[in-house]
C-alpha cells in the first residue's frame, strides 16, 4: 500500500494538478499549514485526507507529521507544485512490489524555472528521497534539511521520463518572496550557531555560491536563465549574511579600505581563474591553450 503525502499552504493554483497525478496511490494525505484559499476544497474533491499542521514556513515538520498519520507500508512525499508523470508512477509501483531489500528510493527531479527545464548549476538530476518504507526515513527539523535514512537505498536512472516534475519558480517576484522567507530562517539558524557577518563572508559567500553554480556546475550552459539563477542564488547568500548582521543589532565595524581592496582583488582573481578554466574546456590550438594554462596558473 502506497500513502502519498502532500504538504500545502495556499496551493489552489497547484494542488489539483499534483493530486491528479497521484491517482495510483492507495491513500492521499494533505497536510495543510493554514491555507486561506480553496486548497482544502480542491483536495477534498480528490478524496484526500485533509489534516492541519501549524505553519512553520518550511516543510520538514509537516512531512514528519504526515508520515506519522499514514497507513501505507510505503510512503511517497510530493510537494504541491510537483507532478508524478505516468511513466514514473509505473516505475514506483514496480519498485514497491519487487524490491524487498530496498528501503528508500532517490528520484531525479526535473526543475521547471521561469518556464524552462534547468539542466545545470546543480538543478539536475537533483535527486530527492521521496519513496520509502514507513519507519526508514525522517526529516530533520531544519530548513532544507537532509533526510535521515535507515537501510539500503536505490537511485532511479536520471531519465526525463522517470523524473519528478517540479514547477518551481514562475516569476522573479515568487523567487524573491521565497528568498525573503527562507533567508530569515537560515539567518536565525546561523545566528544561533554563532555565525558572524563580516567583510569576508559578505563578499565571499555570494561569490563562492556564484562560482560553484555558474562555473563548477556549468550553469552557463543554461544561457541567460543559468546566469540569472546563479546571480539570484548568490544574492540569497548575501541576504543571509546581512540578516545575521541585522540579528546582531546592526553592529558597526570600522571598514578599512586597504582590507576591502585586498578582498576585492582576491575576488577578481577567482573570477579570472574560472573564466580561463572554462575557456580551456573548448577546443584550442596548442599555442592558445598553453597561454591560457599559464594565465590559469597565475590566478590560481
Amino acid at each position: 500500500m502506497i500513502s502519498a503525502i502532500v504538504h500545502t499552504y495556499n496551493e489552489e493554483k497547484n494542488i489539483g494538478r499534483c493530486l491528479s497525478s497521484l491517482n495510483f496511490a492507495d491513500e492521499i494525505i494533505v497536510i495543510d499549514m493554514g491555507s486561506t484559499d480553496k486548497t482544502e476544497e480542491i483536495a477534498k474533491d480528490f478524496n484526500a485526507r485533509f489534516l492541519s499542521h501549524p505553519y512553520t514556513g518550511f516543510v520538514e515538520a509537516a512531512r514528519n507529521f504526515g508520515i506519522s498519520k499514514a497507513k501505507g507500508d510505503w510512503i511517497l512525499i510530493v510537494d504541491a507544485d510537483e507532478v508524478i508523470p505516468h511513466s514514473l508512477s509505473r516505475e514506483l509501483i514496480d519498485i514497491t512490489k519487487t524490491n524487498e531489500k530496498i528501503n528508500f528510493i532517490r528520484i531525479p527531479r526535473k526543475n521547471i524555472i521561469f518556464g524552462k527545464w534547468i539542466k545545470y548549476s546543480g538543478w539536475w538530476p537533483d535527486y530527492q528521497i521521496r519513496l520509502f518504507k514507513k519507519g526508514t526515513v525522517v526529516w530533520s527539523d531544519k530548513i532544507h534539511g537532509i533526510p535521515i535514512t535507515r537501510g539500503e537505498g536505490k537511485d532511479i536512472d536520471a531519465s526525463e521520463l522517470l523524473s519528478l516534475i517540479h514547477y518551481h519558480y514562475d516569476t522573479i517576484g515568487q523567487f524573491l518572496e521565497r528568498l525573503n522567507r527562507y533567508t530569515a530562517i537560515q539567518a536565525k539558524e546561523g545566528y544561533l550557531n554563532n555565525k558572524k557577518c563580516d567583510l569576508t563572508s559578505l563578499i565571499f559567500n555570494p561569490l563562492n555560491e556564484f562560482v560553484k553554480r555558474f562555473f563548477m556546475m556549468e550553469g552557463y550552459k543554461d544561457g541567460f536563465y543559468g546566469l540569472a539563477l546563479c546571480l539570484l542564488q548568490a544574492f540569497s547568500e548575501m541576504i543571509v549574511v546581512l540578516k545575521i548582521w541585522e540579528l546582531t543589532g546592526f553592529k558597526d565595524e570600522h571598514l578599512k579600505l586597504d582590507d576591502l581592496e585586498r578582498k576585492v582583488k582576491k575576488a577578481e582573481r577567482i573570477r579570472k581563474y574560472w573564466f580561463i578554466n572554462e575557456r580551456l574546456k573548448a577546443p584550442q590550438n596548442s599555442l592558445n591553450s598553453f597561454y591560457l594554462r599559464i594565465l590559469r596558473k597565475i590566478y590560481s
